[in-house]
């Protein structure tokens, strides 16, 4: 399970979200069998879209991150509900590229150049989306951009995945802080000088420290409560039921067609890569229905 916690300053200035996601992008690669930048990437979108999808207010309402670009990666999908439980999905799930000279995962590579899409659907008759370009491809800088683009919110994005040498995953996290509309300027300093000293994020993870250090360190300027805390996990909510309703979209010429080509048709999930089998008899009626 993943561990996640909402702060607010003293204050009440700024808020800040903060996740440990290790286990959340040790099942995603499990799923989808990773290389390791491929983890990095998923990972940083996964935990980034957690963190959103808890800041959702309605019980039911969704949030979607895609980012398709023209690096190797080709796209990547990340969902979460209200309650920050996440799944998701590459486009290419291993791809071997030369490390950065400091010895770093070239996540921005594999990406490549390209757009951010957000979906939130919020029970209205329209969800709301926006797109926003790739402002580097390493993710949490783009997550920055589309906050300051969209919905014009001061925001401080770090997103972190430490792959392990036999490809498993060491630790991973994220935190989210962001300016309340009324903080003045002096606000701003504060938070820019704790933000512009702080160490990377997969360092103070790696060391043990706890998600409240890392939120002091990061507000080292400010007094800082905590909110509440929640556990969020990697949940996919694939069933039988709802591939059925997916065949059914396909409609009923399209299902007797299927049916007559093959003795058993196999409909595998993007997010876990469940399959679920329909024999020719049952696809035939679903057709009927």
């Amino acid at each position: 399970m993943g561990r996640l916690i909402r702060c607010i300053t003293s204050d009440g200035c700024v808020t800040a979200m903060a996740l440990d996601s290790t286990d959340i992008v040790s099942a995603a690669e499990k799923y989808h069998q990773t290389s390791a930048v491929v983890t990095a990437a998923l990972g940083r979108l996964l935990t980034a879209a957690s963190m959103m999808g808890n800041m959702l207010k309605g019980e039911r309402d969704t949030l979607t991150l895609r980012i398709t670009g023209d690096g190797p990666i080709e796209s990547i999908v990340a969902s979460s509900d209200a309650d920050g439980n996440v799944r998701g999905y590459v486009g290419n799930n291993v791809v071997e590229i030369p490390l950065k000279p400091n010895g770093k995962l070239d996540v921005s590579s594999a990406v490549g150049r390209g757009s951010l899409y957000v979906l939130k659907d919020l029970g209205l008759k329209e969800p709301y989306s926006s797109t926003v370009p790739l402002v580097s491809g390493e993710i949490a800088e783009d997550i920055t951009s589309y906050y300051a683009t969209s919905e014009q919110t001061p925001t401080v994005c770090a997103l972190g995945v430490l792959v392990n040498p036999d490809l498993s995953v060491k630790v991973a996290g994220g935190y989210i802080i962001q300016l309340l509309p009324f903080a003045g300027d002096d606000i701003i300093d504060k938070v820019e000088r704790g933000i512009n000293g702080i160490r990377p994020l997969t360092a103070m993870l790696n060391e043990g420290m706890t998600l409240e250090q890392i939120v002091g360190e990061a507000l080292c300027e400010f007094e800082v409560e905590v909110l509440y805390e929640e556990q969020t996990c990697y949940k996919c909510n694939c069933s039988r039921e709802r591939t059925e309703r997916v065949l059914k979209s396909l409609g009923a010429e399209q299902l007797r067609s299927l049916a007559a080509e093959q003795e058993t048709t196999s409909v595998k999930c993007h997010f876990c890569n469940k399959s679920y089998n329909f024999t020719s008899e049952q696809l035939q009626k679903l057709a009927e229905k």
